[in-house]
């Protein structure tokens, strides 16, 4: 395995590679790139959470992959994937499991593809904690894409559109959706929200 962490800690204080592949064992080749993988990385500082194998994995994901008879995954690839519509992580999984299969490789089952994606994507966090209290607060909106529902009788698609309210701390969300988003449905929806999340509580107290 590489020593990416001591070639990272002598890359950032300052040390030529040639003296960091004298220092590590490692050919000046690979030091330059783990250094400009760091560098793509957006790695421009350690924490205590960075160990040598995390970098391993964080820096040269598919190396990994083929190292254990995995298909590889071009996390960055995932990542801008997700930002675009309607798409999830699980169907980006069950795309690269295809993929896998196609080409007779092992794919990863989704509870690591989403582990791994995770760990991946640490680097564009930057984010706060915000502490809630129980039932302090509800969480709504309109959301997600627009939904269509057929009428029986003219087989007609008709517009839907979800409301979703979360209680945060718990998680405890509900969804309905409506033919309009006008304020009597919006009044309404509250009110069934507010009584399904009460019954809830009521439930796991």
């Amino acid at each position: 395995m590489i020593n990416c962490r001591k070639i990272m800690e002598l890359h950032l204080d300052g040390v030529s590679q040639r003296t960091i592949s004298a220092s590590t064992g490692h050919s000046r080749n690979t030091v330059s790139a783990v250094v400009q993988r760091a560098k793509s990385r957006g790695i421009q500082s350690l924490n205590d959470t960075m160990t040598n194998t995390w970098l391993n994995e964080f820096l040269f994901p598919e190396k990994q992959a083929m190292e254990k008879g995995y298909y590889p995954v071009d996390w960055e690839k995932v990542h801008k994937e997700l930002q675009k519509k309607n798409v999830t992580l699980k169907l980006l999984h069950h795309e690269y499991a295809t993929a896998a299969r196609e080409g007779k490789k092992i794919p990863y089952v989704y509870r690591t593809f989403a582990e791994k994606y995770g760990n991946y994507a640490k680097k564009y966090k930057t984010t706060m904690p915000i502490r809630r209290k129980p039932g302090e607060i509800m969480e709504i909106d309109w959301a997600g894409s627009t939904l269509t529902i057929q009428d029986r009788a003219t087989g007609e698609d008709i517009p839907a559109y979800l409301f979703i309210a979360t209680l945060p701390y718990s998680q405890c969300s509900y969804v309905e959706a409506f033919l309009d988003m006008r304020s009597p449905n919006w009044l309404t929806a509250h009110i069934h929200a507010l009584g399904a999340c009460r019954r809830q509580w009521f439930l796991i107290t």
